[in-house]
């Protein structure tokens, strides 16, 4: 079988790196996400993934942070047997074949066409009421398509970063205002994980850039009444650190020790 070149470039390439850390994950004897799609879609791909930086200890950072979100995801679902999902710049995340959401659940993943394209080729399609929306998330016409008759759920995993504030905040509107009620789930980075965005090969290498750091997760609360933030976990109190390798668990327990960087990474759960 032919491998799959990847002509994706910027933000749209970091994505690889997303997978690339799930795959490995996936291969450890102590995988933390069981993410095994991801590892057959790594090795449908012809690219160098040595370009992510991604080794053992970031790969199981990224999927402790997968697994958080996934687990806010189905704590939402078994609350609400008739739902919609919003899986937003979705990219090759295997989240509803982790999850496995029941029919009555409207699941619809959304990323740009050329993804999607790229997805359909890698990924099987998951079962129930699934499908897929080609489109930029900050564009209008794909949310305002969207039937607003239920409790909804909008995930985005590796997405806010790479937004401007002043799109975030429309996005988060625009959902929260279209719905009668639901959860934002993201992760985030602070400002100065921002600053030191050249630090991180996966962004580098991509030629991609970073703009949206959050520093008070309770601002957001501001942009739509009744919007609530229930959770804002730091990357360095996450749930599972412990499963993390020894290197992880030490850089971990000093980064949480230094103002700042204890607040470089956020995982956050909003109500509305």
């Amino acid at each position: 079988m032919d491998r799959e070149k990847i002509t994706l470039t910027g933000a749209q390439e970091t994505m690889l790196a997303t997978l690339y850390g799930k795959a490995l994950d996936s291969r450890s004897p102590h995988s933390i996400l069981r993410d095994h799609e991801a590892d057959k879609a790594v090795q449908r791909i012809d690219y160098d993934f040595r370009k992510t930086g991604v080794k053992g200890t970031t790969a199981a950072g990224v999927a402790l942070r997968a697994r958080q979100l996934d687990d806010w995801t189905a704590e939402f679902l078994a609350g609400h047997s008739e739902a919609t999902v919003l899986h937003l710049a979705c990219g090759l995340d295997t989240r509803a074949h982790r999850l496995h959401p029941p029919s009555s659940v409207r699941w619809l993943d959304v990323d740009y066409p050329e993804v999607l394209e790229l997805r359909e080729r890698l990924l099987p399609a998951p079962t129930g009421d699934y499908r897929m929306i080609g489109a930029s998330v900050t564009g209008d016409a794909w949310l305002d398509a969207v039937p607003d008759d239920r409790p909804t759920v909008a995930v985005f995993e590796g997405l806010s970063m790479y937004l401007r504030k002043e799109d975030g905040k429309r996005l988060i509107q625009r959902i929260t205002a279209r719905f009668p009620s639901g959860q934002l789930l993201f992760d985030c980075y602070g400002t100065l994980g921002i600053r030191l965005q050249k630090l991180v090969p996966a962004v580098r290498n991509a030629g991609a850039s970073l703009h949206w750091g959050i520093d008070d997760p309770r601002e957001i609360e501001g942009w739509h009444d009744g919007l609530e933030c229930l959770d804002a976990l730091r990357s360095v109190d996450m749930p599972g650190l412990d499963e993390l390798p020894v290197s992880g668990r030490v850089g971990m327990w000093v980064l949480a020790r230094i103002p700042g960087f204890r607040d470089i990474g956020r995982i956050l759960r909003y109500r509305f």
